[in-house]
């Protein structure tokens, strides 16, 4: 038996409940005196809580995906307001500004000193200041993830501040918080999640830490994804979907993740399409593409493994113990019509976009976990079916 060799890293704290939102206070209470909330585009949703936090506080909402313009915005913010803690209280867009201000704080410079890809890539050493992650949507898991997405729209692609030290100090999840999503949004976060737990959970980079997270995340987003999209007020439904997300988070931050985000980066930097959509629609056509080379492999056991994981995995969404791959891909699929997922062609995508995007996707750094390589034909390929 092969001995495993593995690092793992998530959040100081983990806060987990309906109602648990309420202890935000006492939380930040204990990290620092002047606090800068990143929130959505309208602050009045969280009313409440933001009028109760006992902090001097400085609000920054966040309208769209951040961009580097945006990042920059929000960290004169900070320094102007004196944060020495940020509370970032929405979804992934929210919480991966909040986590890259808290970075910066902690480190100086500018989001270009440090983004892979399109910027320096200088190395992060320094802590980032305490940063409280409140997640309202349950997909992106960025409230235990080691980076935040940027949108660089000079280089039509999103690249990430990447470091363990950016993982939020407090990561305190709340179903009650997402069950005013409306259906769009659970649908898009919904399917991120699913996908973030299987990616590593297929990884050549998976432990036996993030495999049982993995795994508990799959059942979890069989048994609540289409219920809670069918009822979004279904508290049990949003639970599942909580926990799916959170540990989809911890595991890809552990495992990395494979070509679906590796192609969905780089499609969310050339069309206005959300992250959670990209994933959706490139979720067959990658598996598709995944097992097919991995039944022709000829690596013997390294790929019969992995097709294991990809049945279990189908087991685990399906709720039936005997499900084959083509079982698994059936419910995907009649999942993707019950959410209402369109095509990618819907956003402006279209053949001419294939090769530029497989080029770019073939770099990521989300592509070196995917458990077989792929080519630039086979990601030009999966692109097209995804239209």
């Amino acid at each position: 038996m092969t001995v495993p060799d593995f690092e793992f890293a998530t959040a100081g704290r983990i806060m987990a409940g309906p109602g648990r939102a309420q202890e935000l206070p006492e939380v930040l209470a204990g990290l620092g005196s002047r606090v800068l909330v990143v929130t959505g585009a309208d602050p009045a949703r969280h009313g409440g809580l933001l009028a109760g936090l006992g902090l001097a506080a400085a609000v920054f909402p966040v309208a769209a995906e951040p961009t580097v313009e945006l990042a920059q915005a929000a960290v004169g913010a900070a320094r102007r307001h004196g944060a020495d803690v940020i509370a970032a209280i929405g979804g992934g867009s929210v919480i991966d500004t909040g986590k890259a201000v808290a970075m910066l704080l902690g480190n100086g410079g500018d989001p270009l000193d440090y983004l892979e890809v399109v910027g320096s890539g200088r190395d992060i050493t320094r802590p980032s200041v305490p940063c409280v992650a409140v997640p309202t949507t349950a997909g992106t898991g960025a409230e235990v993830t080691a980076n935040a997405v940027l949108a660089v729209p000079s280089h039509r692609v999103k690249a990430s501040l990447r470091s363990p030290l950016m993982i939020p100090r407090v990561a305190l999840v709340d179903p009650l918080l997402t069950v005013s999503c409306p259906p769009p949004v659970t649908a898009a976060s919904g399917l991120d999640a699913l996908t973030q737990c299987l990616e590593p959970f297929v990884s050549v980079r998976a432990t036996p830490l993030t495999d049982g997270l993995a795994r508990e995340g799959l059942r979890r987003a069989g048994t609540g994804l289409r219920a809670a999209y069918a009822d979004g007020a279904g508290l049990a439904a949003r639970a599942d979907m909580s926990v799916c997300s959170l540990l989809g988070g911890i595991a890809l931050a552990n495992a990395k993740l494979g070509a679906i985000h590796g192609l969905a980066g780089v499609i969310g930097g050339t069309a206005d399409v959300s992250h959670g959509m990209a994933c959706a629609a490139l979720l067959v056509p990658v598996i598709e593409a995944n097992v097919r080379a991995l039944r022709l492999s000829a690596a013997g056991p390294p790929a019969a493994g992995v097709l294991d994981r990809y049945t279990e995995a189908a087991r685990l969404l399906t709720g039936h113990p005997a499900a084959s791959i083509e079982d698994g891909l059936t419910w995907i699929r009649e999942t993707l019509t019950l959410l209402h997922v369109p095509g990618l062609a819907t956003f402006g995508l279209g053949p001419q976009h294939a090769d530029d995007i497989a080029a770019k996707a073939s770099v990521s750094s989300s592509m070196k976990g995917n458990p077989v390589a792929l080519s630039h034909a086979d990601l030009k390929a999966i692109l097209l079916q995804a239209l």
